[in-house]
C-alpha cells in the first residue's frame, strides 16, 4: 500500500499541494473522532475502576469480578478482593465463580439451536417431550409449551418447588414427576412466578431431544466454539480447578464468612453454570451478535429477537419507580428479563447461588455488555451495573449508584427495627413443657410434593432428618405448645430459623407435622407432612 505522505506529495504542482492540504486537513478531521472516544473510553474505564474498587470495601464485598464488552471487543476484565476472606487468594478476570440463574439464558438459546434446527418449535407442548409431565390439573399439562417454561407464567409461585432441587438425591426426572402436587398462586398464563423447576423441565427437552445430557450439549453447542474452556456445568467438575472462588454467607453480625460449595446437578439447566468473567464475556459477545462468534453461526438473528422479545409482563412496582424513574415497563424474555433504562432496551438476569451473587446486563443497542460476578450474597450488582450504564450513556454526573442504594437499605432496615420494636415480644411461658411425652412426636411423616421426614429421639431429644436430603435435619428445642426450634445441623447460607409445628388429631395424637421459616427463596410450607407411622 502507497504510503499517505508519498500518495500526496508525489508529482503534484502548487496548487495540487493546496488541495492535498486541504484533504490532509479532513483527513486529521475524520480521525480526530475516533481518537476522541478512545480517549474517553480510557478515562470511562479509570474512572470505573477507582469506582468498583471503593464500592467492593462500601458493600464488605469479599471477592468481585467484572469484565465490559462494547462493539464486540473485551474493553475491560478485572477482579478485586480475595477468593476466601479466610484464607485469602488474588481475584482475577479468570477466577470462577457460580454464575447460578445466568445459567438460564444458555438453557434457553440451546433450545434456540433446536429451534433453527427445526427439531422443536417454540410453541410445542411440553408432554409431546416430556409424556410424563403433571401439572396441577389437566388442562395445564395438556397446554404447557416450551415458551411457557422460559418465561415464568406457568401459574405458580415464585421459587415453588425448589425444596425438590436443594441438597436432595432426586433425579430431574424425578423432580418433574412431583411437580403435579405443587399448588398453582394465580391463572396460567396470568402472572408472574418465577420459577427453577420450568427451567430444570427445558434441561430435560434438551435432552429427550438431542439424546444427549443438558451439560453436555451445553460444553458442545456454546462452550467448545466460544473457547470456554475454563467453564462448568457442575460443582462436580470443579476438583482440582485452580483459581476457584469460595461463596461467602453472613454471620450473626451480617458479616460475610466463608462457606463451602454443594453440588446440586439436578438444577444444572436452571442455574449449574460456573465460568470467569473473561469467559462470560465471550458469551456476551455471542449475544450481542445476535448468534455469531467470530464467523461462527450458532443461533439465528430471528431466534435471538424472539428470546429478548417481552413474553410475560411484570408490573413495574412504586419502589421499583423510585430507585430507577426511567424504566417504564419490564417483562420476561426467553431465559431473559427485558426492560428500558435512561432511554434504551436492556436484556439482562441476575444469578443468586449459596454465597455468590451475578449479573450480566446488554444493551443490544449500544453493542455493551457487562458482567458482575462476586463470591458474596450482598446486592452490589444492580447498582454497580446501573453507575457502569451511566457511565457509558454519557451521565458523567449522574447518581452514586453504589452509595444511594446502601442508603436506601440502611434506611430500610432502620424502619423495619423501629416496626419490629413496636411489635410485643413473643414470650416463652415460664417453666413450660411439651404438652406430650417426647416420644409422642417421634415417627414417620410423609409429604405428596416432598417425601418422607423423620423424627426420632436422640440423646433425650428430638431429631428431625427430611430423607430425600440427607444434609437437612437437626435438633429440635422445646419452644411453647407443640412448637420446636429447629437447629439445623448444616449451617448452610440460604437456610434461615425455622420452627417446626406439629399438629393434634382427632384422637388426640400428633398427626401432621409443618416447618415454619419465613424464608425468602424456600417454601418450607408447600411440604404439608402428614405422619403415616
Amino acid at each position: 500500500m502507497l504510503h499517505l505522505k508519498t500518495f500526496f506529495f508525489m508529482n503534484i504542482n502548487y496548487t495540487s499541494r493546496i488541495s492535498c492540504t486541504w484533504l490532509c486537513l479532513v483527513f486529521c478531521l475524520l480521525l480526530q473522532p475516533a481518537f476522541a472516544q478512545k480517549a474517553n473510553t480510557a478515562a470511562t474505564i479509570t474512572k470505573l475502576d477507582a469506582y468498583y474498587q471503593k464500592a467492593l470495601k462500601d458493600w464488605d464485598v469479599p471477592g468481585m469480578a467484572i469484565a465490559i464488552v462494547k462493539d464486540d471487543s473485551v474493553i475491560f476484565a478485572k477482579g478485586y478482593g480475595v477468593l476466601n476472606n479466610k484464607t485469602g487468594g488474588q481475584v482475577d478476570a479468570n477466577t470462577i465463580f457460580g454464575i447460578a440463574s445466568n445459567t438460564k439464558a444458555y438453557t434457553s438459546a440451546a433450545l434456540a439451536t433446536l429451534v433453527d434446527a427445526g427439531k422443536i418449535k417454540w410453541t410445542d407442548k411440553v408432554n409431546k417431550y416430556i409424556p410424563s409431565l403433571k401439572m396441577y390439573n389437566p388442562y395445564v399439562t395438556e397446554s404447557l409449551t416450551i415458551e411457557d417454561l422460559l418465561s415464568h407464567r406457568a401459574g405458580l409461585k415464585t421459587f415453588s418447588g425448589d425444596l425438590l432441587w436443594y441438597n436432595t438425591n432426586y433425579s430431574r426426572e424425578e423432580i418433574i414427576r412431583r411437580m403435579q402436587y405443587l399448588e398453582p398462586a394465580y391463572g396460567f398464563r396470568d402472572g408472574y412466578g418465577y420459577s427453577n423447576v420450568m427451567f430444570i423441565t427445558a434441561g430435560q427437552v434438551i435432552e429427550n431431544v438431542t439424546g444427549k445430557t443438558w451439560e453436555n450439549y451445553i460444553k458442545e453447542t456454546f462452550f467448545q466454539p466460544l473457547g470456554m474452556n475454563r467453564s462448568y456445568t457442575s460443582v462436580n467438575e470443579l476438583k482440582g480447578v485452580q483459581n476457584v472462588a469460595s461463596p461467602h454467607g453472613f454471620d450473626k453480625d451480617d458479616k460475610p464468612v466463608a462457606t463451602t460449595l454443594n453440588a446440586w446437578d439436578n438444577w444444572n439447566p436452571a442455574a449449574g453454570i460456573f465460568t470467569s468473567v473473561n469467559q462470560q464475556a465471550q458469551w456476551m459477545r455471542l449475544q450481542l451478535n445476535r448468534g455469531n462468534y467470530k464467523g461462527i453461526k450458532i443461533f439465528s438473528e430471528n431466534t435471538s429477537r424472539h428470546m429478548w422479545q417481552a413474553h410475560n409482563p411484570i408490573p413495574v412496582s412504586k419502589g421499583a419507580e423510585e430507585f430507577t424513574p426511567s424504566t417504564h415497563f419490564n417483562a420476561t424474555g426467553l431465559g431473559w428479563f427485558v426492560s428500558d433504562y435512561e432511554g434504551r432496551k436492556m436484556v439482562y438476569h441476575g444469578g443468586g447461588h449459596e454465597g455468590m451473587n451475578s449479573r450480566t446486563v446488554l444493551v443490544p443497542e449500544e453493542k455493551l455488555g457487562i458482567v458482575i460476578l462476586t463470591n458474596s450474597m450482598s446486592s452490589i450488582m444492580t447498582p454497580i451495573a446501573n453507575y457502569t450504564l451511566d457511565q457509558f450513556f454519557g451521565m458523567q454526573n449522574g447518581r452514586d449508584w453504589s452509595q444511594f442504594t446502601l442508603d436506601m437499605m440502611a434506611k430500610a432496615k432502620k424502619e423495619q427495627a423501629e416496626a419490629a420494636a413496636k411489635v410485643p415480644k413473643e414470650k416463652k411461658k415460664h417453666k413450660s413443657k411439651p404438652t406430650m411425652d417426647l416420644s409422642a412426636y417421634t415417627g414417620t411423616y410423609h409429604s405428596q410434593l416432598y417425601g418422607n421426614a423423620t423424627v426420632s429421639l436422640k440423646n433425650g431429644k428430638l431429631d428431625i432428618q427430611l430423607e430425600p436430603a440427607q444434609t437437612l435435619g437437626g435438633t429440635l428445642h422445646y419452644w411453647q405448645h407443640d412448637i420446636f426450634d429447629l437447629d439445623w445441623k448444616n449451617d448452610f447460607a440460604l437456610l434461615t430459623p425455622t420452627r417446626v409445628r406439629f399438629l393434634v388429631g382427632e384422637d388426640g395424637t400428633i398427626s401432621q407435622m409443618r416447618l415454619d421459616s419465613d424464608n425468602p427463596d424456600f417454601h418450607f410450607d408447600e411440604l404439608k407432612f402428614e405422619r403415616i407411622k
